[in-house]
C-alpha cells in the first residue's frame, strides 16, 4: 500500500475556497490579500485563517454550502485520483480550508477521506469561527505522520502535492514531493516541480509508476 495526500485548495480545486466564499460578501479582494501572505509565508497560518473566517461573519450557512457545491475542479483531478488508486494509492485530501467543501468533493473525485476544518454556524448564518484539524502551520504534518502510522505506510511509499507554505509541514515527511502551480516557497522543499494546470501530469512523474 501508498499514500497519496492532496491538499484542496489550488491543488484539487481550482482557487481558494475562503475567496469564493468572500466574493459573496464584496469583499474577495481584502480576504484574498490575507490569503495571498499566507500561502507565500509571511504570514502564520493560524492567524490568517482566523481573520479571514471573521470577514466572513453573518454569510447565510445556505448560501456557503451552494458556493462550495459549485467549485471548479481543477483539470484532470477526477483521473489522476482514479489512476493513483489503480495503482494501489490511498488518497487523501488535506486542507486548511473546509469541510463543506471537502466532504462533498470527496464523492465527486473518488479520494478516500479529508482532513480540513469547520465553518461555525449559528441560527444559519456563519458565526465568524472556525474550528477543525488543519489550523496551524504544522496541521498537515502532524496528520501524515498519523496516518503513515496507522496504515504502516512509510515515506518512501508517501506522496504529497500541494501549492502552498503550509503544507511544507508535510512535504517533510515524504519522498515524493510536488509542488503544483506552488508559491517559491514551496517549491523549494519539493523534488518535482509541475508549472502546467493539469493534475495528470503528475502521473508521468516515473517514481510513483
Amino acid at each position: 500500500m501508498k499514500l497519496c495526500v492532496f491538499d484542496f485548495d489550488s491543488t484539487l480545486m481550482d482557487g481558494e475556497t475562503i475567496d469564493f466564499l468572500a466574493d459573496e460578501l464584496g469583499i474577495k479582494n481584502e480576504v484574498a490579500s490575507i490569503t495571498e501572505e499566507a500561502m507565500a509565508g509571511r504570514l502564520d497560518f493560524f492567524e490568517s485563517i482566523n481573520r479571514r473566517v471573521a470577514l466572513l461573519k453573518g454569510l447565510d450557512i445556505k448560501k456557503v454550502d451552494e458556493i462550495c457545491h459549485n467549485l471548479p475542479y481543477m483539470k484532470g483531478a477526477k483521473d489522476t485520483i482514479s489512476e493513483l488508486k489503480s495503482r494501489g494509492y490511498k488518497v487523501v485530501c488535506f486542507s486548511g480550508g473546509f469541510s463543506n467543501a471537502t466532504s462533498y468533493a470527496r464523492d465527486i473525485l473518488g479520494y478516500d477521506t479529508d482532513f480540513s476544518n469547520i465553518l461555525h454556524e449559528k441560527n444559519g448564518k456563519l458565526s465568524g469561527l472556525v474550528g477543525g484539524e488543519m489550523l496551524f502551520d504544522f496541521s498537515k504534518g502532524e496528520m501524515i505522520q498519523k496516518l503513515q502510522k496507522i496504515l504502516g505506510i512509510s515515506r518512501e511509499n508517501t506522496m504529497v502535492v500541494g501549492d502552498g507554505a503550509n503544507d511544507r509541514s508535510m512535504f517533510a515527511h515524504a519522498d515524493i514531493r510536488v509542488a503544483f502551480c506552488a508559491k517559491e516557497i514551496l517549491k523549494k522543499e519539493a523534488n518535482f516541480i509541475v508549472e502546467d494546470k493539469n493534475l495528470t501530469k503528475i502521473l508521468d512523474i516515473e517514481e510513483i509508476k
